[in-house]
């Protein structure tokens, strides 16, 4: 890779962008631990949070078809209704 590029990949020189994220990471790491956060307990909670996304992603779409269907039973024969009534119209003249 020549230099050109992995400057444009880092965001500029790699040394100082490597120096920022070392010291971020060590700052980022004291306040989680001062607000008594592990790792293992961020990845744990992450993974409980897409499987709750996930629960509720289904119970969303449980929803959506029952009011689908609902919404449905009125809708599709007004629909036919006026269908039928431009049908005949057309037919008329």
């Amino acid at each position: 890779m020549s230099q050109s590029k992995l400057s444009r990949f880092f965001g500029g020189a790699p040394g100082p962008v490597v120096l920022r994220l070392a010291v971020l990471s060590l700052v980022v790491g004291i306040v989680l631990s001062a607000l008594n956060l592990h790792p293992m307990q961020l990845v744990t909670q992450f993974f409980n949070l897409l499987e709750r996304i996930y629960q509720m992603g289904f119970d969303a779409i449980g929803w959506a078809v029952e009011y689908f269907l609902l919404g449905a039973i009125i809708v599709v024969p007004l629909w036919l209704f006026s269908r039928f009534m431009k049908m005949t119209r057309k037919d008329l003249d």
